[in-house]
C-alpha cells in the first residue's frame, strides 16, 4: 500500500467485468490510493524500465496479475506484500517499476478495463474462500461446547474414510500403512487413517505415510476444544424473587460482562442409565444434549438503579450476578403441577434433589427418556445466535469459540485433505493433529496438554507400526520424538485500532494479514530461533503463507498456550502460531476469514514439505 501521505481515492463501482469478483463478495473491490498520473490507465506503450529487475516483467506478467488480484481480496496488505506471496524475488518486491506496475493492472480490475476472463481465477479464490468461510461457520454453530466440537470432528473424520480405533484397545494389528493400498484406498478397506478420543472432549486424528518406518517422526498441529462460558454448577437449583434460576460457575477466563443480555442455550454430556437389551442389565451411556434455542438469558441491571459510580464501572459479581434466569415460578408451577419438586428417581437422591425440575424436565424432552434415567450431566450455557460472516464486504467471521475452534475447524480440514492426497504415497511420517480439553483452565487433567495423551500417542502408534508391537523400544521412540515437529495454534491477538497502544509497534498483527507467529523470551510462547525458522521456510512452500510476527509489550503480562507445555511433556521441537482476531474471550469474537485459508495453507506445506525444510538444517 502507498505511504498514508498519499490521499485515498473513492471507490469507483465496477463495470461487467469487475462485477464478476464484486459479486462473490456483495460489493466493489476496495481501490488503491495512487498519484495523480497513475489514476487513467495509460493506452500508450509503458515506458522503457533501465532497471535489469524490473526490464523484463510486463503487464501481463502471471505474478504482477496475481499480486493485484490478491490486493483485492486482502485489502490490508501492502503491495510488496502481496508481491512477496506471488513469486517475486526479495530484490523485485522492492522494485518500484514493478510496484507501480501492480498498482496500475489493480485500478483496471478496479474500472473494468480487463476483460472478465481475467477475472476468473480471482472469482474462484473469492468464491472459495468464503466457502471456506461459511464451512467454518457450520462448524461453530454446531460445537458448542467440547464434547459436541469432538462430535462434529469424529463424524466428519468418519465420512472422509478414518477408522476409530479404542483408546482402551492396544493399537497393534489395527494400523495399516498407506503403502498397503496407496492414497486412494477401496472404500471396503480399512485405510491408513485413524482417530480416537479421551473423555469425549479430546480428539487424535492421524495418517500413516506410505514410507513411514518405526522411529520416523510425526508432524503435529496441536489446538484446544474448550472456549470460557458458563457451567452448570453440581446442584442447579437456584432460584428467587419469583424466576427460577441456574446456578453456573464461571470456567476460565472470560470477559463475563458480553454474557449479559444474550440468547443462551444448553449442551453438554448427559449420563442415562439404560437396559442392556442382552444381558438386561444396567448400563450407563454418555449421550449428547443441544438445546439450540433461548432457554436462559443474564439480564442487566437497568441504569436507573445503579448509583452513578456503578454506571461510571460496570463491575460483575461471579456468584451474584450471572445466573441465568429459566422462567417464573408462577407459570412453571402451573405447568408443572406436582412434579416441580419431584423430578422423579431415588427419593434419597441428593443429587437430584438439587436439581432444578425445570432443567431435568428440558434435558429429558430433548432426550426423549424418563426424567429417572438421568444419572449425572456435565452441562454448559452457549450463545444461540449463530456464526455469520460479516463486514462491509463479508471479509469477518463473527462467532463465539473462535478460541480455539477456529484451530480446530482449520486443522482438521487440512488432515482430512491431505489423507486423501497423492503426497501419502511418498510421506515417510506420521501427520497428525490433537485437540485438547481444558486449556483455558491450565491443562492439567486426564485429557488436557499436560497429560501423558501427546507422549503417549506418539509411542502406542510408534510401536503398533514396529516389528514388534509388545516392545516399546525406548531408542526408537526417542528417535522418533527428535524428528517430529509441533505446530501449537491458538488464536492470537489482532491489533485493535481503537486502542493501538496495547500493542508493541512493531509487532501489531492485522486480521487478514495472515497467520501469526508468536515469540516469547520467557517461554509462555515456544517459539525458539531455529522453530521460528523452520515456520518461516514452510511458509514460503507451495501456496505461499503471509506471516506476522507478535510479541508483547514489556509493560504488559503474555498469556500463554499448549506450545510450551507439549514441548516440555514430550521433548518435541515446537512453535507457537495463531490466527489473529479481537475480542478473544468475549460471547462472540471476530476474525478475518482470509486468516481461515492462510491457516490452512500453512497446515497444508507443513504435511507435505516439513521433511525437506527440516533436512536443511545442521545438528
Amino acid at each position: 500500500m502507498p505511504s498514508s501521505s498519499d490521499a485515498p481515492r473513492s471507490p469507483v463501482p465496477p463495470p461487467a467485468a469487475a462485477a464478476v469478483a464484486a459479486a462473490a463478495l456483495s460489493d466493489s473491490p476496495p481501490t488503491i490510493p495512487m498519484d495523480d498520473a497513475d489514476d487513467q490507465p495509460s493506452s500508450k506503450k509503458p515506458r522503457k524500465i533501465v532497471n535489469p529487475s524490473s526490464s523484463n516483467i510486463t503487464d501481463d506478467d502471471d505474478r504482477i496479475q496475481r499480486a493485484a488480484l490478491m490486493i483485492i481480496k486482502n485489502p490490508i496488505l501492502t503491495v510488496p506484500q502481496a508481491m512477496s506471496c506471488c513469486e517475486f524475488t526479495e530484490f523485485e518486491c522492492k522494485d518500484r517499476a514493478i510496484q507501480q506496475r501492480v498498482r496500475r493492472f489493480h485500478t483496471k480490475l478496479d474500472k473494468g478495463i480487463v476483460n472478465a476472463d481475467t477475472f476468473n481465477d480471482i472469482t474462484k479464490e473469492f468464491q472459495d474462500t468464503i466457502s471456506f468461510a461459511k464451512k467454518a461457520c457450520d462448524f461453530l454453530t454446531k460445537s458448542t461446547d467440547p464434547f459436541l466440537a469432538v462430535k462434529t470432528c469424529s463424524e466428519q473424520l468418519l465420512e472422509n474414510g478414518f477408522v476409530k480405533l479404542s483408546k482402551r484397545e492396544p493399537f497393534a494389528g489395527k494400523l495399516v500403512p498407506a503403502c498397503f493400498f496407496g492414497p486412494y484406498f477401496p472404500s471396503n478397506v480399512l485405510g491408513c487413517s485413524y482417530f480416537y478420543t479421551i473423555n469425549n472432549s479430546t480428539i487424535v486424528a492421524f495418517t500413516v505415510g506410505a514410507k513411514f518406518k518405526p522411529g520416523n517422526g510425526f508432524k503435529i498441529v496441536g489446538g484446544h476444544t474448550d472456549s470460557p462460558h458458563l457451567k452448570v454448577k453440581p446442584m442447579s437449583k437456584r432460584s428467587g424473587s419469583g424466576c427460577v434460576q441456574l446456578g453456573v460457575e464461571c470456567y476460565g477466563g472470560g470477559l463475563w460482562h458480553t454474557w449479559f443480555d444474550r440468547d443462551l442455550g444448553i449442551s453438554g454430556r448427559v449420563l442415562v442409565r439404560t437396559t442392556d437389551a442382552d444381558t438386561q442389565k444396567e448400563k450407563i451411556e454418555q449421550q449428547f444434549v443441544h438445546i439450540n434455542r433461548p432457554v436462559a438469558r443474564v439480564s442487566t441491571l437497568c441504569i436507573h438503579l445503579q448509583t452513578a459510580e456503578e454506571r461510571g464501572s460496570f463491575k460483575t459479581n461471579k456468584e451474584e450476578h450471572l445466573s441465568p434466569i429459566l422462567g417464573t415460578q408462577t407459570l412453571l408451577e402451573a405447568s408443572a403441577g406436582k412434579q416441580l419438586n419431584h423430578p422423579g428417581g431415588d427419593e434419597g437422591d441428593g443429587w437430584k434433589k438439587g436439581q432444578e425440575p425445570a432443567l431435568m424436565r428440558l434435558i429429558a424432552s430433548e432426550l426423549d427418556i424418563d426424567i429417572k434415567q438421568i444419572a449425572n450431566f456435565e452441562l454448559g450455557l452457549f450463545d444461540c445466535q449463530p456464526a455469520c460472516l460479516g463486514g462491509i464486504k463479508n471479509e469477518f467471521l463473527y462467532s463465539a469459540r473462535l478460541d480455539n475452534l477456529a484451530t480446530v475447524f482449520v486443522a482438521l480440514e487440512t488432515i482430512v485433505e491431505y489423507s486423501k492426497s497423492e503426497d501419502v504415497a511418498t510421506d515417510d511420517m506420521i501427520s497428525l493433529v490433537a485437540f485438547f480439553d481444558h486449556e483455558e483452565i491450565g491443562s492439567s487433567s486426564t485429557h488436557g496438554a499436560g497429560s501423558p495423551v501427546m507422549a503417549e500417542a506418539v509411542s502406542r502408534i510408534t510401536a503398533a507400526l514396529s516389528g514388534n508391537p509388545h516392545s516399546r523400544d525406548p531408542d526408537i521412540n526417542a528417535s522418533a520424538v527428535r524428528r517430529s515437529f509441533i505446530f501449537s495454534c491458538d488464536q492470537a491477538h489482532a491489533v485493535h485500532p481503537n486502542y493501538p497502544s496495547k500493542h508493541e509497534k512493531n509487532h501489531g498483527p492485522k486480521m487478514n494479514g495472515g497467520v501469526v507467529l508468536k515469540t516469547n523470551q520467557n517461554q509462555r510462547y515456544a517459539t525458539n530461533c531455529v522453530t521460528g525458522f523452520l515456520a518461516r521456510e514452510l511458509a514460503n512452500k507451495g501456496t505461499k503463507v503471509p506471516l506476522q510476527e507478535f510479541v508483547v509489550r514489556s509493560d504488559c503480562p503474555c498469556g500463554t498456550t499448549i506450545g510450551p507445555i507439549l514441548s516440555a511433556t514430550t521433548g518435541i521441537r515446537t512453535v507457537d502460531v495463531g490466527m489473529p482476531q479481537l475480542s478473544m474471550h468475549s460471547c462472540r469474537e471476530v476474525m478475518g476469514i482470509a486468516d481461515l485459508t492462510h491457516g490452512m495453507n500453512l497446515f497444508k506445506s507443513f504435511f507435505k514439505f516439513f521433511n525437506e525444510v527440516d533436512d536443511s538444517l545442521e545438528g
